[in-house]
């Protein structure tokens, strides 16, 4: 049976990463001399789709290491609502996230903050995209060619782009020292995915999942949630536990399967809670997690300090995702209704 497009993509990641990390110190370095003559008060991303999971990544990764605020843009008071609007970016480190840097609104939202006087860095897959030529430093991906609909190895890059976009900000050799041990993480992470999927196979009657994450794995709930969406059409939601909480759980029926994303540090009481609260009406939890444990389990490698488990995290929700749409006999390269590059305004 041919592998398919989306597979040999998510098999790629490592050799993706590997490719990023040879680069990325020396195209990061100009916008580090440049934000430390002018340190900015707040950080604005500017995404949509996989890469705005990737910016909530940055979120919680920029906001609690370099103790800045970090905000994710409007990008639509740059297009559709730019005559009413009145943005003025200033004094702001401004990053844009697109896979094809052709999403007219992100871009626009960089083209505002230069403007301003803001120095802004676009992470793309395309060095030569319209999101980069309007930002004023460029950190290319390195994924190669991305052939699939659903995004994989450009997500994963855009993760460690930001963790390397950190860790030079903090001056933290140590740190960007530790990235390079990710591509050989990531080819554990692909090969125990692979090897532990199918032990949800009974989830593929399923019409509605969720998936759990706090902290930098939020991203990692969101972009599972994507994925299933994506390529198995059923409805698919990501949450915090302390957002589930608050109301949404009211909607999980008996079966429904939830992915928690467990990697230890201050979030694993708040998750526990909410999966019990979830196993209290009849949710079927399985864990995407570094230790052993009770239930279905998806693992990943051991090791990682938390600020970096969200790059490897995101590998058996991608395979699950995968795996659930063959299950549902789904087209998995080309899934009904969807392209590529979405032009957004």
């Amino acid at each position: 049976m041919a592998v398919s497009v989306l597979e040999s993509e998510i098999r790629e990641q490592p050799e993706a990463v590997e490719r990023l990390l040879a680069r990325v110190e020396d195209d990061l370095r100009p916008l580090g001399a440049a934000v430390e003559r002018r340190p900015p008060s707040y950080v604005l991303v500017a995404a949509r789709g996989t890469s705005d999971n990737a910016a909530r990544y940055a979120q919680y990764l920029l906001g609690g290491r370099l103790g800045l605020p970090v905000a994710l843009a409007a990008p639509s008071l740059t297009s559709v609502y730019a005559e009413e609007s009145h943005l003025r970016i200033r004094d702001a480190l401004v990053i844009g996230i697109s896979q094809s840097g052709r999403s007219p609104d992100v871009v626009e939202v960089l083209r505002v903050a230069r403007a301003g006087g803001s120095p802004s860095v676009a992470l793309t897959n395309d060095p030569e995209s319209p999101l980069a030529a309007a930002a004023d430093f460029v950190v290319p991906l390195c994924a190669g060619p991305e052939r699939a609909v659903a995004a994989t190895k450009t997500y994963t890059a855009s993760l460690v782009a930001l963790a390397a976009l950190d860790a030079m900000l903090r001056g933290a050799r140590e740190d960007l020292d530790r990235l390079h041990a990710l591509p050989s993480v990531l080819a554990d992470a692909v090969q125990l995915a692979f090897a532990d999927v199918a032990a949800l196979d009974g989830h593929a009657a399923a019409r509605h999942v969720l998936s759990l994450g706090r902290g930098v794995n939020l991203a990692t709930a969101f972009e599972l949630a994507l994925k299933v969406r994506e390529l198995c059409a059923v409805v698919a939601e990501g949450f915090s536990p302390a957002d589930i909480l608050h109301g949404p759980i009211a909607a999980t029926a008996p079966g429904t399967p939830v992915l928690v994303v467990d990697v230890g540090g201050p979030a694993r009481e708040s998750l526990a809670e909410a999966v019990a609260a979830l196993e209290a009406r009849g949710a079927a939890p399985a864990r995407i997690t570094d230790v052993a444990g009770d239930g279905p389990v998806l693992r990943i490698p051991r090791g990682l300090p938390e600020w970096l488990t969200p790059i490897p995290a995101i590998v058996p929700g991608q395979v699950y995702a995968l795996h659930q749409a063959t299950l549902r006999g789904l087209d998995v390269d080309r899934p009904a209704g969807l392209t590529k590059v979405t032009t957004t305004f």
